[in-house]
Formats: structure tokens, sequence, C-alpha cells
């Protein structure tokens, strides 16, 4: 087959690339950047240019792979490769829905009204701006032709977001001497991780042929605490678990998700509870096929432990930020004569 990828030179499109190559298909990127998987056809292009797929468009495609958020790139992409291309799958994202509260939603769930402008102002117009690609590819090539991925949270080897990796590398690596880690107390906080390897191998099997229409493409969800014991037991972790109250974590400016100073993948307003909690059964029934969550972390582990730099990119609390949080927390609970205080998970 012979597939072209919008991108495919960050983290997802270079790995659908790789993945593509080791199924024997011919894979061309076209993209702005030059680091693509071995094996592939560059095509050096600017997406935001009203000609920037001429080079491709006189060519015949089995599939297009397209992971943009920017409605104008998506909407020039449909309407030069619509003649030449069989089918269209396209990366869009679990906030493309209008409510993130509910747990179990499946794809029928309402979405986000789509953003009228070919670029986002910010990131706060992701979710619009996703369904505007969405509307796009379907309005021109039909759903018969058309895979639209709302992906979940994407986590694995090469995360630089460091959501999957931070967990299993703090309690690889406990800052406080006699090894307990905090964590927030989030007992019924759903959690879902999608392996980006995984995801790859689904892409590349949609393109192939098979079901078309709109899934979630998504991991299966687990608890919270079901999440840090698969981490503490890949990193081999023996000390204890703190855990702080949310409140008392958010009023020490400790944020939520990702980020600086951040206790990745806690959400403390419940109104969000439903993002990691959606069914991926329709894209499950559709052939993915998700690894063992254990697999992904310790995978992820290993690639932040390869790296020069001493912990994952981008997310959790730095060793000392660490330690003075487990101090004031002890003191509190000290002085206070209860609450949560260290234990086994």
């Amino acid at each position: 087959m012979k597939i072209l990828i919008l991108g495919g030179t960050a983290w997802l499109g270079r790995t659908i690339a790789t993945t593509a190559i080791a199924a024997g298909h011919d894979v061309t990127c076209l993209a702005r950047g030059t680091d693509v998987a071995p094996g592939t056809v560059v095509v050096r292009a600017d997406r935001d240019r009203d000609d920037a797929l001429a080079s491709v468009s006189g060519e015949l495609w089995d599939a297009v792979v397209d992971v943009s958020r920017q409605p104008g790139q998506v909407r020039r992409a449909v309407r030069d490769l619509e003649p030449v291309a069989n089918r269209y799958i396209f990366v869009s994202s679990g906030n493309a829905y209008a409510s993130q509260e509910e747990v179990g939603q499946d794809e029928d769930a309402p979405t986000l009204d789509p953003l009228d402008a070919d670029v986002m102002a910010s990131m706060d117009d992701y979710g619009a701006a996703k369904v505007a690609c969405e509307n796009a590819v379907v309005a021109g090539f039909g759903s018969d032709r058309t895979v639209i991925a709302r992906a979940g949270l994407i986590g694995g080897p090469g995360d630089a977001s460091g959501r999957s990796g931070y967990w299993p590398w703090r309690f690889a690596h406990p800052a406080s001497d006699d090894g307990a880690v905090l964590a927030p107390d989030a007992a019924e906080l759903p959690t879902a991780i999608i392996d980006v390897r995984d995801l790859a191998a689904w892409l590349v099997q949609r393109a192939e042929g098979g079901p078309t229409g709109v899934f979630n493409a998504a991991g299966t969800p687990v608890l919270f605490p079901e999440h840090l014991s698969v981490a503490r037991a890949v990193a081999g972790h023996t000390g204890s678990i703190v855990h702080a109250p949310e409140d008392w974590l958010t009023d020490r400016g400790v944020g939520e998700w990702s980020g600086a100073r951040s206790l990745p993948l806690w959400l403390a307003d419940r109104s969000w509870y439903g993002m990691n909690a959606r069914s991926n059964a329709r894209a499950m029934a559709a052939g993915l096929v998700l690894r063992p969550l254990a697999d992904t972390l310790a995978d992820t582990l290993d690639w932040e432990r390869a790296k020069v730099e001493s912990g994952p990119h981008g997310a959790g609390l730095t060793d000392s930020e660490e330690r003075e949080l487990l101090a004031n927390l002890d003191r509190r609970f000290d002085a206070e004569g209860g609450g949560h205080g260290p234990g086994d998970l």
C-alpha cells in the first residue's frame, strides 16, 4: 500500500510511519521537519501554505493519515487529496466531546461546536478545532472512506510530557531517605493510557481497510490507585506511599494532570473524570489491541532511564519539592493527630 502521512516527524506520526514500514507499506511523510523514520520518503512542506500539498496531490494514495489540529490545514488537505486518496484516517481527540464529566460515554456523545477559524487562537480552542477537522474530513470523503480516531491520553516510550513516565520514575527514584512517595488521595479517579505503539498499529490497520467511522481510540480505564500499584511494581518500589488530601495539595500550589510542580494524571475536579473513562468497545471490536499497562510503564521507565536528563520531561515534582511537601505533610498530621499518613498501597 501507498500511505501518505501528513506529519510523521513528531512522536505519534513517526511511530505510525515506523509501524507502517514494518508492515511492508510504502510511506511518504509530508512535513516541515526532517526527523522521519528510516525508509520513508520525505516531502518538505509547510501546511499553512495553500499549495502545500501540490507535490503529492498528483499521485494516487491508498490512505492518508493526518494528525493536525488546525482546521485550515485539514480543509486544504481534504480539498487536494479527496480525488487521489481512497481513505482518510484522522487522529482526533477525546477533547472533542462537549462534556468530560460522564463516565462510560461512547462515540455518540455530543461534541463541541466546531471552530469557525482555520487556526486555533490558543489551546483553549483545541477540542473545537478537532471537531472542525473531523467535520471537514467527513464532508469531503464521506463516512465510508473516513476513520476518525478520538485518541485518549497517549503514553509509552517517547512520552516527552512525562505523564506516563513520572510515576514509574518516581517509584524507582524516591526523593525521601525512607523511600516514601507522595501521591494524591484520589481513590475514585479513573485513568486510561493508550500505548503509542498500540495506537499506531491500529491506525495502520485502519489504513489497510476494514471498519470506518468514529472510534474512541483509548486505553481501558483503571482507577488511580491501581495505576500507582502497577507503576510501583514495575519500579520495584518497597517504600510507602503518602496519600495527601487533594485540597492540601492544591493549597500548596501542586498542579494537576501535567507540567512543572504537578502530580501527573491527577484530576481534582470531578467534572473531568469522564475524560479517562470513555468506552473503547467500538475500537476494540474494530481490532484495537492493548498491551498490559505494566508493559507500557516498564518500557517507559526504560526509556526514561536511557535519557541524559534525570527524570521525565515536563511533568512532576522535583526531588526538593517532594521532600518539602512530605516534611510539611508529616508535621501537619503529627500536629493535628490524624488524617492520611504513610502507608503501603
